[in-house]
């Protein structure tokens, strides 16, 4: 794949459908550098960054779009998170007694949390399992459900690259919502990209997949966009934190423990506060409101 770390919009002229495409490698790898998870856990993880990938780009916000699983299988919980469009990060919890030969997730709730940072704070739930209701077809029943829009989704991983396209047939009739589209050319364009092969989708660039599907269509294909990993953790946020707890909470873990630890669940960055730090946390805090 010679363009990895990219979502990257499309069109077919003279229809109502759109589409996106994305892959990742050095941010996917960067996630997993920071966790020894099994292979299972670490293709899952794959699928759900590329998926909140398409996701942040087709819904086109800024503010933060995550994908959580919490389900009764080996993992417990698993999360995956763009902001504004190009930072991901992602974490997954598992059984300590995981095997591989048992359900990943079972039976269990995917909520999709959408965090503008202007306006309201919006979350959709839908079931998810390890057969049916794969992560794919979760989220083909979240937009048919809450945005009615039929919505297709193949996502692809292997323990080097994550990958993964979604079409859209966008509303076109004066009904808000509606679900009208040339279903001649949604059941076509569908039909093509359903022979897409794994293979295809992890080793070929953007480019060479789409003229392979839809070499017989009119596609207009838009500026791609890069994305990082990137964590949100800092000791500023640490601090905050700590002040949050209180100044006389505080002093009592300092007396117990002889400093204040924190540690980002999703980088693995560790943050310490000794004594004099906190005290400085504090009598700074309270200058300010003076």
């Amino acid at each position: 794949m010679s363009n990895p770390d990219q979502t990257q919009r499309f069109l077919f002229d003279n229809t109502h459908i759109r589409g996106e495409i994305t892959g990742l490698q050095r941010s996917y790898q960067e996630v997993l550098a920071k966790h020894n998870y099994p292979e299972p856990v670490r293709l899952l993880l794959g699928e759900f960054m590329a998926a909140v990938a398409l996701l942040s780009d087709t819904l086109k916000f800024d503010g933060t779009l995550s994908l959580q699983v919490r389900g009764a299988g080996q993992v417990r919980m698993l999360m995956a998170e763009c902001r504004d469009n190009r930072a991901l990060r992602a974490i997954a919890q598992y059984n300590d007694d995981f095997s591989a030969d048992q359900a990943l997730l079972g039976n269990g709730q995917l909520a999709i949390t959408i965090e503008p940072k202007n306006g309201k704070r919006y979350q959709g739930i839908v079931s998810i399992n390890d057969g049916d209701h794969s992560l794919s077809h979760a989220l083909e029943d979240y937009f048919r459900q809450s945005e009615q829009i039929r919505t297709r989704v193949w996502l692809f991983a292997d323990p080097q690259i994550a990958t993964g396209l979604l079409l859209q047939a966008m509303p076109h009739s004066a009904s808000e919502g509606s679900l009208e589209v040339d279903d001649d050319a949604w059941n076509r364009v569908v039909h093509l990209a359903e022979t897409l092969t794994p293979e295809e989708m992890l080793t070929l660039d953007n480019t060479t997949v789409l003229q392979r599907l839809f070499h017989e269509e009119k596609v207009r294909v838009y500026e791609a966009r890069s994305l990082e990993f990137e964590c949100t953790c800092t000791r500023e946020r640490c601090a905050n934190a700590i002040l949050m707890l209180g100044e006389e909470e505080a002093q009592v873990v300092l007396a117990e423990q002889g400093k204040i630890r924190s540690d980002c669940q999703f980088c693995h960055q560790h943050y310490q506060f000794g004594p004099e730090d906190v005290t400085e946390l504090f009598e700074s805090y309270k200058q300010q409101l003076n």
